[in-house]
């Protein structure tokens, strides 16, 4: 089979021949029907601070992944062939569907264990379902499980693409007062769909409004560092994006008004449960890009140029 493989910094992906995979003890091979491709791909493949994260090279990238059990190892007799899954992407040893020790998704097969599978609805798309194992469960982890977020909070959110957009809809559908920030003008325009109270370019733009938590999906440093100057007292800051790896931020603002910063990677299966529910209820329905295996190349040129309007989902 043909996988898209990462085989260091500044190189672009290569389409490889790759042996199939065959389940081990403890393992099932999924066939992959739809996986996401995430700015995170675009920074593993440009930024040397990320090699850490590949000690196997090459690598089939993809962390991103729904499909169906086509396979079943010893001792995983509870999964048959046929089940529809969604996949968790980080192991409980840290390493990752797609880094490390594990091929992702930019590949037709996979193997994954009782660390990653989660039973995905019928009422649920696959290509719903691969947005949702990764933007969506950052972003509802990040939101809800860290930053708290609930009924009557006034929330800043940064970023409304992939993650952001996820991260502030469930955060309005939880009862909170929600607000965006985001560059790109086309982006602003889905304001209204997610429910948000106000939408700028920056979110110190909002500095008047007393947010209590501001998730921070972006990463750009400057986002991080205006963060901190908009937040109200014993405000949080939860910090996911990765845009870039290092801010510059005034520590005046978080001292005097006694801020939190946490930081927040992924999620957990229980995360991920509850958000097909919330995609079976059909209240979440962020926008997505259906492209091939073949274009996955194309779509990381494009989110590295900036401007795309929903997540690019590779549909086999």
């Amino acid at each position: 089979m043909k996988a898209w493989q990462f085989t260091g910094t500044n190189n672009p992906l290569e389409l490889n021949e790759v042996p199939e995979p065959k389940a081990g003890p403890g393992q099932v091979v999924v066939q992959v029907k739809a996986a996401g491709v995430c700015h995170s791909d675009v920074t593993a493949l440009d930024d040397p601070g990320w090699m850490p994260l590949f000690p196997v090279l090459p690598r089939t990238m993809g962390h991103e992944n729904a499909g169906v059990v086509v396979e079943v190892g010893e001792g995983m007799d509870h999964w048959k062939v046929g089940d529809r899954v969604g996949l968790a992407p980080v192991m409980s040893d840290g390493d990752a569907l797609g880094y490390g020790q594990w091929d992702g998704g930019f590949g037709p097969k996979l193997l994954a264990t009782d660390d990653n599978l989660v039973k995905l609805p019928d009422e649920v798309s696959f290509e719903l379902a691969a947005m949702a194992t990764d933007a969506g469960l950052t972003a509802y982890h990040a939101i809800m499980a860290v930053g708290g977020a609930k009924a009557g909070m006034k929330v800043g959110v940064i970023g409304l693409g992939g993650l952001g957009y996820i991260g502030a809809r469930v955060a309005v559908l939880s009862g909170a007062e929600v607000y965006g920030a985001e560059i790109n003008p086309e982006t602003q325009k889905l304001a209204d769909e997610i429910g948000l109270a106000g939408v700028a370019s920056s979110i110190d733009e909002f500095k008047d409004k007393g947010l209590d938590l501001i998730v921070d999906y972006a990463g750009f440093g400057t986002t991080t560092s205006a963060a901190l100057e908009t937040l109200a007292e014993h405000g949080t800051l939860v910090q996911v994006g990765m845009g870039r790896l290092e801010s510059t931020i005034n520590t005046y603002p978080l001292i005097i008004n006694q801020l939190s910063i946490k930081g927040s990677k992924s999620g957990t299966k229980e995360d991920l449960e509850a958000l097909y529910e919330l995609m079976k209820s059909g209240q979440l329905n962020p926008p997505m890009n259906i492209i091939t295996q073949a274009e996955i190349p194309e779509a990381i040129e494009k989110l590295r140029a900036g401007g795309v309007i929903g997540r690019f989902i590779a549909k086999y």
